[in-house]
């Protein structure tokens, strides 16, 4: 069973006084679906958004794939109110939870796709026992919280790990990837890339997100 490559641009990146206008713009540019990364300033230092703004940006932008990466002491706390808000991916970090099994059953009931994160300190094998559970696994390639990390290409026999257990999984990466790291993420096996900067600041976008994926479909034939 082959994976389909896709790009979702992090739009923590672009313009969040106008950020409506600048997630269209990543869409009409060929982005995948719109990576949105929730911080709560507990599980990670840093405070972003919630569900009001993701509500908000679904009024404006109604059929995009939305993914929420709750970055979040207590997931089970927003799933409910980011359904509501019109999200299709409620991924959440396994780190902080006693009990993924039923968060991840109370999302699939809110009528969400499951995606289970893992932080770079954390084993893969961690996951082993959820994974039946999971329409998607992302793998962080920097510390989740802080930016302008550099992408930690030590993550990737995670990757590697993961693909090659389950070849159908749809396995993600986040932190530090572009250009220059793109081909090392779909060589371990990676074909749902987040990108923040190196997409949502290129000049180009769409060449941006266009050289991207192509990296990533040569490996996932």
């Amino acid at each position: 069973m082959s994976v389909k490559a896709k790009i979702g641009p992090s739009i923590l990146n672009a313009d969040l006084s106008n950020l409506a206008a600048e997630s269209q713009k990543l869409l009409d540019n060929g982005a995948d679906y719109l990576h949105l990364d929730v911080m709560d300033g507990t599980f990670v230092p840093n405070l972003t958004f919630g569900h009001p703004m993701v509500k908000s940006l679904r009024n404006k932008i109604k059929t995009a794939f939305f993914e929420t990466h709750m970055m979040v002491q207590k997931p089970q706390q927003w799933i409910e109110p980011m359904a509501d808000a019109g999200v299709n991916l409620y991924t959440f970090h396994i780190e902080p939870v006693e009990d993924v099994t039923k968060v991840s059953r109370l999302v699939q009931e809110a009528g969400m796709k499951v995606g289970l994160a893992i932080k770079p300190g954390t084993k893969v094998q961690d996951l082993e026992k959820y994974v039946s559970i999971a329409d998607v696994v992302l793998v962080m390639t920097v510390e989740p919280g802080f930016g302008g990390q550099s992408f930690m290409e030590e993550m990737m026999p995670k990757v590697e790990w993961l693909r090659k257990n389950y070849p159908g999984l749809d396995i993600e990466v986040d932190g530090g990837v572009g250009p220059k790291t793109i081909e090392c993420c779909a060589k371990a096996g990676a074909n749902m890339i987040v990108s923040g900067t190196a997409v949502v600041g290129a000049a180009d976008q769409a060449q941006v997100i266009r050289e991207m994926r192509d990296v990533v479909q040569k490996y996932t034939k």
